[in-house]
């Protein structure tokens, strides 16, 4: 019901936030705003349609759109005169078909999708004399697009970005990716927002003009906001500053996207005079759920206080299981999903399978889990890429398939070109046709021999990592950031993996380890083809985002896991930000409806070692009555071929 002035609405998780929106826009409208005065933008096309469908809901049957077949007393609105309401980037085109004619921008310019923008950073990573299987065009182009949407430019990149050779080639890669879009009279996702504030900002009377046109302005998930978005608002805002900020800071968790929680936390510097609104009811969860929400995220400073609450009863307790590593957590898991989607007694209602997610810190935790559905049978969908599909697990396993056999012609080219060695299409055929081996040739043949002497003769954990090491692997995944550090966590799962062999013969160690590697993909695929869209959800916690299931299972909750330190191949700390780790676990805990899940694992494989698993400081920080043990399901310790921990310290 506020209507005049800054406004910030912080809505807890499950508090409704597209709710508030769609309620004050229509308030709004029935009070004399005019519709087309009102601005609204959210970050998804989902997101954005279900608000024009709310407020069209909402306006009742006075308020139509314009149709062929008018009834009597009905006021008919045109699709012209109606609420803007779309995504940022939406919101871009919008302006800069109407106003780019300033920055000499024809109004019919294509967008580049992301495959688009793929393709010609692919072909600049070649141009600059790079093999895009070496520096992917992927990692590439995200580190342009953060640099965009942080307001950089090649030039202003150059002088703010740590000097170095990755910084380089992402220079040299963006200026020939600028000049192709220039070519091609095209702008990718990240031009749609920044040439917006070019106009915006650089031409008083196109400024003024949207200023005058959209008189109360509306942003969805507004701690999600980064700075070149956060720009747009700014500008639009006249001085009667007519924004409702609807967001809520415990929730940011994109931090390495480009989002910065000092745009919801600055609010009211930003905008003086703003009012500020708690709404801190939960329709979605149980008390007992957001107790230990509550509790975990209050830890964290600098934020607007709020303690979420609910009418709907205290609910289950939270279940926590100690496993013992983590294909017991994983089995436990499937265990229990398989005895609440069949239960054993009539007095208990079944559950669908798409009703529980798993929720993982990090991607390489999907391995385990996935091994364990398929092996009970489980329907499940992997949100993202499946372990065996990625492309690091597949560079890693060419190796060691054309070390154990040259003639593997697959594997060999996919093997030279990670890195690049400068093998191309040409050499190869001379080689495998013609036997003809130059010196570049000869110098892989040697790579592999000294990586089949690894692999025939060392425990296969260890020649695993002497694979990674002396292929220059590592070395080239250290210098692609974020996500090479991430890929490196996934080798080390696969290194975790061989761990299971490293007791047999060598040679039963390696024909065992490549035919699991080999059948799981395949059976993967096929589950995976069987039940998209169906069955149990495993995911990370950042893709879980927005999303609710009635049971939800939070897995690897030791220290170092969950909360995250990122360690590379040797071990080398990378510090991250407890304040995020923490918002993160605030969000998988209120991803919950009913039932909550945690678990942690004594013992965890970390590239081929054994070590001994700390349970997360966050389980302490829950109370200990919200929680319950879980029953041991008799699926490993209590059937005998699990050891005790005692036995392996």
């Amino acid at each position: 019901m506020h209507r005049d002035g800054p406004l910030l609405v912080v809505a807890g998780a499950g508090t409704g936030k597209t709710r508030v929106i769609t309620h004050r826009i229509a308030h709004l409208i029935r009070n004399g705003v005019r519709p087309d005065q009102i601005l609204a933008v959210t970050f998804t096309n989902k997101a954005a349609a279900e608000m024009r469908d709310r407020v069209e809901q909402l306006l009742g049957t006075r308020y139509q759109v314009l149709a062929s077949d008018p009834k009597p007393n009905t006021q008919y609105l045109a699709p012209s005169t109606l609420p803007f309401v779309g995504t940022f980037h939406s919101l871009g085109v919008h302006i800069i078909k109407e106003s780019g004619r300033a920055l000499n921008i024809s109004r019919w310019f294509s967008i580049y999708d992301r495959d688009d923008s793929l393709s010609v950073v692919r072909k600049a990573i070649k141009g600059a004399g790079y093999d895009p299987k070496q520096f992917e065009p992927r990692t590439v182009l995200s580190a342009i697009s953060r640099a965009k949407g942080n307001m950089f430019t090649p030039e202003t990149y150059a002088e703010n970005a740590s000097p170095g050779f990755y910084t380089d080639l992402v220079l040299r890669v963006w200026r020939d990716y600028e000049k192709a879009l220039r070519e091609a009279g095209s702008l990718d996702f990240d031009d749609l927002l920044q040439k917006a504030v070019e106009l915006l900002r650089d031409f008083p009377d196109v400024r003024k003009y949207y200023q005058d046109k959209w008189r109360y302005l509306h942003v969805d998930e507004y701690q999600d906001t980064n700075k070149v978005q956060y720009e747009i608002i700014r500008l639009i805002s006249d001085e009667k500053m007519n924004v409702c900020a609807v967001g809520d800071g415990d929730q940011t968790i994109y931090t390495w996207r480009g989002a910065t929680i000092e745009n919801i936390q600055g609010f009211e510097r930003d905008f003086p005079g703003a009012k500020v609104v708690i709404l801190d009811e939960n329709y979605r969860s149980t008390s007992n759920i957001l107790d230990a929400a509550n509790a975990i995220i209050k830890k964290n400073d600098n934020r607007h206080e709020k303690n979420l609450f609910t009418k709907s009863g205290a609910g289950a307790k939270i279940s926590l299981y100690e496993a013992f590593d983590p294909s017991d957590e994983a089995r436990h898991i499937t265990e229990t999903v398989r005895g609440i989607i069949s239960p054993s007694t009539t007095l208990r209602a079944a559950v669908p399978a798409e009703e529980f997610a798993v929720l993982y810190r990090a991607n390489f935790q999907s391995r385990a889990l996935e091994e364990a559905f398929l092996s009970a049978g489980l329907p499940y969908t992997v949100v993202g890429t499946r372990f065996f599909d990625r492309a690091e697990i597949k560079d890693v396993l060419a190796y060691v398939k054309c070390a154990l056999n040259p003639s593997d012609q697959a594997s060999f080219a996919r093997a030279t070109a990670t890195p690049r060695r400068g093998l191309g299409e040409k050499t190869l055929l001379q080689y495998f046709t013609q036997s003809i081996a130059g010196e570049k040739i000869r110098a892989f043949l040697a790579l592999l021999e000294n990586i089949r002497q690894a692999l025939t003769s060392q425990p296969l954990p260890t020649a695993l990592q002497h694979l990674v090491r002396v292929s220059g692997y590592e070395e080239i995944l250290k210098q692609t950031g974020e996500e090479g550090t991430e890929r490196l966590e996934n080798i080390r799962e696969l290194v975790n993996l061989a761990g299971k062999y490293k007791n047999l013969p060598t040679e039963e160690a390696l024909e065992q380890f490549l035919t699991e590697a080999g059948l799981v993909s395949d059976q993967d695929a096929l589950m995976h083809e069987d039940n998209k869209k169906r069955g149990v959800r495993l995911m990370t916690v950042h893709a879980a985002k927005g999303l609710e299931f009635r049971h939800v299972f939070v897995v690897g909750l030791e220290q170092d896991l969950f909360p995250h330190k990122r360690e590379s191949l040797d071990f080398a700390r990378d510090e991250s930000s407890d304040s995020e780790e923490r918002r993160l676990f605030y969000v998988a805990l209120t991803r919950a409806k009913e039932k909550l899940h945690l678990s942690y694992c004594q013992v965890r494989q970390v590239y081929g070692e054994q070590r001994i698993g700390v349970p997360s400081e966050y389980i302490s920080d829950i109370d200990p009555e919200l929680i319950e043990q879980a029953d041991i399901i008799p699926t490993a310790k209590s059937r005998g071929y699990l050891p005790d921990i005692e036995d392996i310290t």
